[in-house]
């Protein structure tokens, strides 16, 4: 086969791949307006009841208008920094402690029992342990944000680093690598998908930690809001706080998208 044809066996390869991206994007898109269409059509014919369930104008009206006097602008920033904060000492914390528990054979065996245990337990009910620790503040918020992904992140990053290929390790002490160097230049980079994945995972997890946090101890964030909002029956400022957390967890999820991306085209 000749350079010229793998030339074009590659760029037919390129346009498939741009073209199947284009489909799933349109139908993302299609899937999307279909759904608010359906609910403001439920909610204006009272398939659905209006109060409780609202409708996608009445939400939009209640953004415009929130981010126009300027409340609803230091709630969505005061949970977007609790939530990338959270995401981060927990997403790094984990990663750390996945690396310990890979470099202490020992420690791995001894430890392995109280992380399933630790997993199991529902973290959601340490938030008012959490709170009388850290005291009704952001710390409190940070850390239910933070714990709700660290175990995982842990679980998931060790068991990478105990399924990467032995004989990477094998060559590179043949090299006379040190088990430092064997981890920094072989299994740490082979487990990068798995901390990909687990960021995707966090992304989630982090959302969930902290509007908890916001609903236990918070005067401020979107999980006071919707809180508020049940209490005083504005169901659209609710519906529009859960709007809002899809929207940001929604970029959050593109984000480490890029990254993946990023590390593929630099790391292949």
């Amino acid at each position: 086969m000749t350079n010229k044809e793998d030339q074009l066996l590659l760029e037919k390869h390129i346009q498939t791949q741009k073209r199947e991206k284009r489909i799933v994007l349109y139908w993302q898109v299609i899937i999307l307006l279909a759904f608010f269409g359906l609910w403001e059509l439920a909610s204006r014919m009272t398939w659905i009841d209006p109060l409780l369930f609202s409708s996608p104008s009445r939400v939009f009206t209640q953004l415009v208008t929130k981010f126009s006097d300027g409340s609803m602008l230091s709630h969505a920033q005061a949970t977007l920094f609790e939530t990338v904060l959270g995401f981060i000492i927990g997403t790094v914390l984990g990663i750390l402690i996945a690396s310990i528990l890979w470099a202490s054979t020992r420690f791995s065996k001894i430890m392995d029992p109280y992380l399933v245990i630790l997993n199991a337990m529902p973290k959601v009910a340490l938030g008012p342990i959490i709170i009388v620790a850290f005291g009704p503040g952001y710390f409190s918020i940070i850390a239910m944000g933070a714990i709700i992904s660290v175990i995982i992140t842990t679980i998931v990053v060790y068991t990478g680093f105990r399924e990467v290929d032995p004989n990477y390790e094998k060559v590179l002490k043949s090299f006379g690598a040190t088990r430092w160097q064997c981890f920094k230049s072989g299994v740490f980079p082979a487990t990068l998908p798995v901390m990909i994945s687990t960021l995707k995972v966090n992304v989630g997890l982090s959302w969930v930690g902290v509007i908890v946090g916001e609903f236990l101890v918070s005067r401020e964030g979107l999980g006071y809001l919707i809180v508020y909002g049940f209490q005083v029956f504005d169901f659209t400022q609710v519906m529009a706080s859960l709007i809002l957390i899809a929207i940001f967890a929604a970029i959050m999820y593109k984000i480490v998208e890029m990254i993946e991306n990023w590390l593929i085209k630099h790391t292949t």
